[in-house]
């Protein structure tokens, strides 16, 4: 910006004979009073192009900023962790079921251990990047990986409590750890594609001394939004109104023709024993449809809560901004991207809410008690 109003003050000179030695000064404070009005311009050609902002923090802010980031990235380990834990050394949870629960607890631990620090130190000295252009690459590679890693296990997990509920006596058959351990290892290399053009070429990441943004080429911001984030999230929406559809048909089965039918069969059938254990089945796996329905219902819930806004953002970004910067207010941008960040730390919970055996593993593992 300086360079630019320098020129056009020589330009003027040179193109009006009424100048004289005596106005060159004057002329000059002039231009330097108008360059330290506008301090938040960058004074380079490429800083200035590409628009960065830096947010002014003080001592009051940065002290309330830095502790309710350290106390969300802290708290999102500790909930992950006690995930691992639990599922690894409990050998009631040793399924191949929640094979998936500690593929995710493992995303979103990477995200708290590797990705959230160096976030919250950037926020704290007002957005800059101070790690360097090499480390900027690896760091929004391990973003990406670990964030569509987190999502596309949310979308796993959805697909298999679906077949779980819907083909309850085949599936189980079919849920080999084997077949888990395979579908995790797919959802990380898959997470890991998405790292790899920005690496070897095809779309280049915004990174300079003070800036590292996530390549804004539109190609490939169509590409890695759809595989992280859209592809997902319609997946999940798509098994949740198929657990809702069910658990929707058993309830009015249930209500309709549970004690009429009950009543009749009871006087004609003089097998009572074998009608009751058949009842309790049913009901058994209604209220099963039920449970799955309601958790899959907030997970859906609080995943879209949490990543929408960040994903609508990222995408129309490059079709507004252009491809080398970003126009978005940088409050705006760190304020949706930790909103999104925080799912890795109401995911743990989430399921330790609908799953007893994980609750009572947290408990546990919290007092210090013996458990099984």
């Amino acid at each position: 910006m300086r360079s630019y109003l320098t020129k056009d003050l020589m330009k003027g000179l040179a193109g009006t004979s009424m100048t004289t030695e005596m106005d060159l000064p004057r002329l000059l404070r002039e231009q330097q009073a108008t360059t330290s009005a506008f301090p938040n311009l960058s004074t380079s050609e490429n800083d200035s192009s590409c628009g960065e902002q830096i947010l002014s923090h003080g001592i009051v802010e940065k002290v309330l900023i830095g502790g309710v980031l350290t106390v969300l990235t802290f708290l999102t380990i500790g909930g992950n962790l006690l995930v691992v834990i639990s599922v690894c050394f409990v050998k009631k949870l040793k399924q191949p079921s929640n094979y998936l629960i500690v593929s995710l607890a493992v995303a979103d631990l990477s995200i708290a251990v590797a990705v959230m620090p160096f976030v919250s130190i950037t926020d704290l000295i007002g957005g800059q990047w101070i790690f360097g252009q090499v480390f900027c690459n690896v760091f929004i590679a391990m973003d990406v990986m670990c964030c569509t890693a987190s999502i596309m296990t949310l979308c796993v997990i959805s697909v298999d409590r679906y077949l779980g509920i819907t083909k309850p006596l085949t599936y189980p058959v079919r849920q080999s750890g084997r077949c888990m351990a395979k579908t995790v290892l797919l959802v990380w290399l898959l997470s890991a594609s998405i790292t790899l053009p920005p690496l070897f070429g095809w779309a280049q990441n915004v990174n300079d001394d003070k800036v590292c943004l996530i390549s804004q080429d539109v190609g490939y911001t169509i590409y890695s939004t759809a595989v992280a984030f859209y592809i997902p999230v319609s997946v999940m929406l798509m098994m949740y109104y198929r657990i809702y559809r069910a658990a929707k048909v058993s309830a009015a089965k249930h209500t309709i023709q549970g004690f009429p039918k009950l009543q009749k069969e009871v006087e004609e059938c003089a097998s009572f024993s074998r009608l009751l254990k058949t009842d309790r089945k049913n009901i058994s796996i209604f209220k099963r449809e039920q449970k799955a329905a309601a958790t899959l219902g907030i997970v859906v819930g609080a995943f879209s809560i949490c990543w929408l806004p960040f994903f609508l953002l990222s995408t129309a970004r490059p079709f507004i901004c252009g491809v080398e910067c970003s126009c978005v207010p940088l409050w705006v941008e760190r304020l949706l991207l930790w909103l999104g960040y925080a799912n890795s730390l109401i995911n743990p919970f989430i399921y330790a809410f609908f799953n007893r055996d994980l609750r009572t593993t947290y408990r546990n593992i919290l007092l210090c008690s013996q458990h099984p």
